[in-house]
This record gives C-alpha cells, structure tokens and sequence, in this order.
C-alpha cells in the first residue's frame, strides 16, 4: 500500500506512475517496417517470375536447356565454343529431333535467353530472400514469431526450384515435345502458394500486434470463410489454368460460347497411346484439349457465379474498407472472365495470356486482401463517413 501523501504536498511533486502496457506490447516487435518492405520487394519479384515463367511456355522456350546447374548454370555461354555445346546438347532432345529439326543457332538462343532468365530470376530472388532472412536473423530484428514464417518462404522458394528441374526433365525423354501438364500445373501452383504466403505476411506486418488483436475483436466469421472458398476454388482454377496451357488446348478451339459449333468436344476422352488405342479415360482429364479446356470454362463459370455470391455478401460487411475490398475483387474476377474469353478468341495470343495470367496474379492478391480485412476488420469513422 502506499503511504499517506500530505494534503500540503504539491502534486507536481508526487512521481507519475506511468501505466505498463500488457504483454502484446512487451513483446519484441522487431523491424516490422523494413521486413514488410523486403517482402513487397520478394512480391514484386516473384510476380515477374510467374509473368516470365508464363512468356518461357508461350515461346516454347523451356525445354532449351537440358541440364540442372543450381550454381553453375548462373553464367550464360559467352563464346562460340560454348554456344555450340550448348546447343549440341538441345539437337539431342525430343523436342529438337521432333518439332524443331533444322533450328539455326540464332533461332535456339532466342528461346535459351528465355529460360536462362527465368532461372536466373530464380536464383535472384533466392539471394534476395537469404540476404535478408540473415540480415534480419542475425542482427535480432525479426518479431516474436516470425522466424518460422519468414524460413518457410526460403523452404518453399527451394522447393520450387527443385520442381521445376522435375517439371523440365518431364519433357526430356521419349517422344516428348512439352513438359507434362500436371508437372507445370505443380510448379505454378507452388508459386501461387508463395505469392499468397507473401502477401499475407505483408498484410499482418502493415499494423502492429496490438492492433491486429484489437481488429480481431470485429472478425466477420462468415464473410472470412467464404472468402476462404473463394481463394481455394481461385486456386483451382489457376491450376486447371495451368493444364491447358501445358497442352496448348486454349489455341484449338477458338470459338465463345460454343466449342468449334459443340457444347461438349468430340473425342472428349480420347488419348491415342501411339499404337492405334486409345490410353485409359483419365488421361484425358490432362492430356486431351478439348476436355481440358471444357472443365476450365466450366469451372470459370462456377468461379465467376460464386464470386458474385460472395460479393453480394461482402456488400453487406460493417466496414467500408471491407465492402471496397470485395468490390475489387468483383471488377477483377469480370476481368478475368473477359481476358479468358479474348484469349480463347485469340487462340492465346502472347500478350492476351499473358494479361490473363497477370489477371489471375492480381486477383489472387486481392481476395487474400478481402480475406484478410474480414478477419481484422479495420475501423472505420462515421465523422469522416468511411464506417
């Protein structure tokens, strides 16, 4: 108990007791600025990284170098001497002896660039994410909490180089011509996953614990679970995305609303297994054009029904920045619609797939957003109208 203070004592005098905030705000909070801003800038990189990686499959660039050097493959061939080599090394695969016989030599470093900057973006952003996962370790500014998540970025980032080796040595052997589909549909889907990762860390780094505790107190519970189900039904989409582009099925049937004149293709779940049958109907779920390409509209059609739904209930949310954070998502997922459509009309033409697949980027970013501001809502004011 404290002691009786005089009546006479001046109350200057008296020591202030300053109030102690509770334990969120003891907390190491780390460099949350500078972590938050070295990872937009690992956002920035690898959304070029899925543009680029989309521009080295619509070139037909990806099978130009055969081999997997982590380290070693960072410098490009110089001299003649090396050229050479390397392209000794493509007129042995399938996809030179069967689709690119005759190619001149100026002809196969058009698509080696390509590849080799989608690698050497790779490894880019690898050392972009080491430098600045040791900096932040060793100097003790990563928030409680956070070390874990900011690994787990490098270990997916790993993990992804290692796929796509695998996706690439996929269409190195036999009669093979292009990677398999469901290798490619790996491969971006995993960068999906990192983006989202990203992202995500990004948002919750924008305002302090204390804050996000607080905003958690006004969680819209069922607004959070369908923008959940939105993400992962998006998600479905990108990777059945990903299918037809490994296929080339978005170029042979170049007709909306119809396909070639037909609801449904003809030959749907035909595969020829080069003997003159036909492989088992599930091949065909990835391997024939026209069914790939009749669940992708499909299942956009879906997307884009459920969307409107979920829109029509993020209208409804309490908080302004929650009911503008759905209203982009709707304008997106229309645009998405329309840029599928184009590309479809357009045979998938490079710069039309390419907004379509820089489309499903910035979409994918925006529902996470919408996600996010359901589960910590943020205040609005009624003086300044933004409830």
């Amino acid at each position: 108990m404290a002691g009786k203070r005089s009546i006479f004592e001046e109350v200057g005098s008296a020591e202030k007791q300053l109030p102690k905030g509770g334990m969120i705000a003891q907390s190491k909070s780390g460099a949350r600025g500078a972590i938050r801003l070295w990872l937009m800038l690992l956002f920035a990189l690898v959304m070029v990284m899925i543009a680029v990686g989309g521009l080295t499959r619509l070139t037909d660039s990806g099978l130009s170098i055969t081999e997997w050097k982590p380290f070693a493959g960072a410098m490009p061939p110089l001299d003649g001497a090396t050229w050479a080599s390397e392209f000794e090394k493509y007129r042995a695969s399938p996809e030179y002896l069967l689709q690119n016989k005759g190619m001149s030599l100026t002809e196969f470093q058009f698509i080696y660039w390509w590849e080799w900057g989608h690698r050497q973006l790779g490894r880019v952003i690898g050392l972009v994410w080491a430098l600045g996962f040791l900096g932040f370790l060793v100097s003790f500014k990563i928030p409680s909490g956070w070390t874990g998540r900011l690994l787990l970025i490098g270990v997916l980032g790993g993990l992804q180089g290692a796929i796509g080796w695998w996706m690439v040595a996929s269409g190195l052997t036999g009669d093979a011509v292009d990677v398999k589909s469901y290798r490619l549909a790996t491969h971006l889907g995993l960068a999906f996953i990192i983006l989202g990762f990203i992202a995500w860390y990004v948002f919750l780094l924008g305002r302090s614990e204390s804050a996000l505790l607080q905003a958690r107190r006004g969680r819209e519970a069922r607004l959070f679970g369908l923008s959940t189900g939105l993400l992962h039904f998006a998600f479905l989409q990108i990777l059945l995305g990903a299918l037809v582009a490994g296929i080339d099925a978005g170029r042979g049937f170049p007709t909306w609303p119809d396909m070639n004149g037909q609801f449904f293709p003809a030959d749907a779940f035909y595969v020829p297994d080069g003997a003159g049958g036909s492989l088992p109907v599930w091949h065909a779920f990835f391997e024939n054009p026209g069914l790939v390409q009749f669940v992708h509209r499909m299942s956009g059609y879906l997307l884009f029904a459920f969307g409107v739904f979920v829109w029509l209930k993020g209208r409804k949310s309490g908080y302004q920045a929650t009911r503008r954070a759905f209203d982009w998502v709707m304008v997106l997922l229309f645009g998405q619609v329309v840029l599928g459509i184009a590309a479809v009309l357009t045979m998938a033409s490079l710069p039309v797939a390419i907004c379509h697949q820089i489309g499903a980027v910035i979409l994918w970013v925006l529902i996470l957003r919408a996600r996010h501001l359901s589960q910590y809502p943020l205040q609005g004011s009624i003086r300044k109208g933004t409830a």
